[in-house]
Order: C-alpha cells, then sequence, then structure tokens
C-alpha cells in the first residue's frame, strides 16, 4: 500500500516513514502541499496524510485541491486542534477523517488500515462502469464512513457518548460528531443528554429502532 505524507516537519516525516516503512507499506513524504499533489498527479496513492498548518499551500487548500482531482481516496488530516469548527471545514472541503498529534503509531496504523478496508469495501460494491462512483452521500459526508458508523450504531444495544464510540469504530472524535449531527438531522440517531452529577450533561447517541406494528 502507497501511502503519501505531506508534512512540513523533517522529524515527523521521517517517523511517520518509519512506521509505514515497519508495517510494510511504500511511504512517499513531501515537504509541503504543492509538492505532494504534484507527486499524486504524477505517481498515485492509495491513502493520503495531510499536515494542516503547511507552507506555500496549507493543509485546507491541499484537501480541496486533491478532491478536485479524485473524489475516492482517503484523506487523514494531521492537527494538534481539536475544535470541531476546525474538523468542520476540513470536512467539508473534503477529508476522511483526522489523526491527532502526537501521533500513536498503533492508532495511526489502525486507522491507515481501516480507511483502505472501507475505500476497498466501496470499490467493491460499486455498480456502475459507466459514470464515477459518487463517494459522498453531502458534502463532508462519505458514502463508506457513513455506512460504517450506521452499521456500528444499529448493532449497538446501548446509548453512547462520542467518545465511545469514536473509540470503538477507530474514528476520531471530530469525525464522529459529525457524521452523528447528520444522522440525527436525518431522524436515523437520537441524541439523549445524560446528567452528570457535575457540569454540563453529555450527550448519548442511540440509532432509532422502529417498534414492529401490533396486528389486531
Amino acid at each position: 500500500m502507497k501511502i503519501l505524507i505531506m508534512d512540513d516537519d523533517q522529524s515527523l516525516r521521517y517517523m511517520l516513514s518509519e512506521i509505514f516503512t515497519f508495517v510494510g507499506w511504500n511511504p512517499v513524504a513531501y515537504p509541503n502541499g504543492r509538492a505532494g499533489i504534484e507527486g499524486f498527479l504524477n505517481h498515485g496513492a492509495d491513502i493520503i496524510l495531510v499536515d494542516y498548518h503547511m507552507p506555500e499551500i496549507d493543509g485546507l487548500e491541499t484537501v480541496r485541491l486533491i478532491r478536485e482531482q479524485d473524489q475516492q481516496i482517503p484523506i487523514l488530516v494531521l492537527t494538534v486542534d481539536e475544535r470541531q469548527e476546525i474538523a468542520d471545514r476540513f470536512l467539508d472541503a473534503g477529508a476522511t477523517d483526522f489523526a491527532l498529534k502526537p501521533v500513536k503509531a498503533p492508532d495511526l496504523i489502525a486507522r491507515v488500515q481501516l480507511h483502505k478496508r472501507l475505500l476497498d469495501m466501496m470499490k467493491t460494491s460499486q455498480t456502475t462502469t459507466k459514470s464515477q462512483y459518487e463517494a459522498f452521500v453531502t458534502k463532508g459526508i462519505s458514502k463508506p464512513t457513513l455506512s460504517y458508523i450506521e452499521q456500528y450504531l444499529t448493532a449497538c444495544r446501548q446509548p453512547s457518548t462520542v467518545e465511545e464510540i469514536s473509540k470503538e469504530v477507530a474514528l476520531a472524535v471530530p469525525t464522529v460528531y459529525r457524521y452523528l449531527t447528520y444522522l440525527v438531522s436525518n431522524g436515523k440517531v437520537q441524541s439523549i443528554p445524560s446528567y452528570q452529577k457535575m457540569g454540563r450533561p453529555k450527550n448519548r447517541y442511540d440509532w432509532i429502532r422502529l417498534e414492529p406494528s401490533s396486528t389486531s
């Protein structure tokens, strides 16, 4: 598997390359978005990792430019900023998920494996041959990730917090929250306030299961 890395931090590029090489993957690293986009267009990749803060072209613009060329490839954003508004901007631009810094090798490897598996499943189930498969349900919501989260929620038998769901599905908290918000707005998931002994209530999320109609 070929993994394209874009980050202006040389030490992080080296560390990520070592991690992926150890697993048996083929990492290719670039110091900025401009060089990374050129490398992707010329040589392709299976997964892309993009740093948020980079010179010349920042991560947000890099994601937008890549999505103009490819709607399917998973794009993971490397960032220390966990604010939901930043995550939403990246998801709107076409990012798939996030890998928070400082990077933890087991978490990153699991996340890359997950998104490669979701991409392979999408390609396998693709039925159109003449036109490109639509990878996004709507802005910021990809079909394979949405289906993956829906499958987990339908199998889960108790309401769960965003953090609990994030841990179980191996997706970043901001990504999970964005999808839960979408599912709530579409009437598939309900948000249940869970009152704590101290502090603000913490929402739990549960798949809405329709009761079977009774027959007389």
